[in-house]
């Protein structure tokens, strides 16, 4: 099969290009910086926020492959702290990157897999956009708009042999961790005393994650399904309970366990 992953230089989508060209696919992926090749995999070089570069991108497998048999949108980033210490523009980058982004690619995959009537779009939600997390308010949000515009989605294509599927990974030790701005004005801090002990708390259970080639093996396996779900949590049994209790408790109930968690 051919496939286009957004975001291969790291974590989840470096693990999924390197596992699924070993399955023997052709393997395509975007990068925003310089990075050192995986053998078997074709580098595209976009960013997810510029419309040119998600059409070239898409053009690109067009014109070497005639077909886009999987699109997987992983390029994403986080923004962390307290929500009312969070800047208008971070609100806007989050969502430019981790929405826009997805939005902007399938604006051009869409029309290409329902020439073929055929293809399967997976699009990467989390935890965080089935829950809304503490301290990670504008990434949950970002996520939330991705479970929602899939699902309308999914219905949109049910009938062009498209398959639109969401993965909501919990906590993986990847680079992500690193990689999140998060809010360090003092002040922050004093308005809200248990920022500072979520934050260690949410970046140990990050670095003390789950690997990225597990998630890497099951969506080998996602990709060659005949009939997958609709989505897919993987994550520690803890954090997939969560998401079980999410859904049978009353909201108040859940909002006290996982504040709780947070130590709010």
């Amino acid at each position: 099969m051919v496939i286009l992953i957004t975001g291969i230089t790291s974590g989840f989508g470096k693990a999924m290009a390197c596992r699924l060209s070993a399955d023997g696919h052709k393997v395509y992926g975007t990068h925003r910086r310089d990075t050192d090749p995986l053998p078997g995999v074709t580098y595209i070089r976009a960013d997810a926020c510029n419309e040119e570069d998600c059409r070239s991108a898409v053009d690109a497998v067009l014109e070497k492959e005639g077909r886009i048999d999987v699109f997987i949108n992983n390029a994403g980033m986080g923004i962390g702290g307290p929500l009312e210490f969070c800047s208008l523009e971070d609100a806007a980058r989050q969502m430019d990157v981790n929405w826009m982004g997805m939005v902007r690619f399938l604006h051009f995959v869409i029309p290409v897999m329902r020439r073929q009537k055929a293809g399967r779009i997976i699009c990467f939600s989390s935890i965080g956009g089935l829950m809304g997390l503490p301290f990670q308010g504008l990434y949950s949000a970002s996520k939330f708009a991705i479970e929602g515009y899939c699902e309308a989605l999914r219905m949109e294509l049910k009938a062009s042999g498209i398959d639109v599927v969401v993965i909501e990974p919990g906590d993986f030790s990847t680079n992500f961790t690193a990689m999140r701005k998060s809010v360090d004005r003092q002040e922050a801090f004093v308005a809200y005393p248990s920022y500072a002990e979520s934050l260690r708390s949410i970046e140990h259970d990050e670095t003390n994650g789950l690997k990225p080639e597990f998630l890497a093996s099951r969506i080998s396996r996602i990709v060659t399904c005949r009939h997958p779900r609709y989505s897919y949590v993987i994550s520690t049994f803890e954090q997939y309970s969560s998401t079980i209790l999410k859904r049978i408790l009353p909201a108040r109930w859940f909002s006290r366990l996982l504040s709780g968690y947070y130590k709010l």
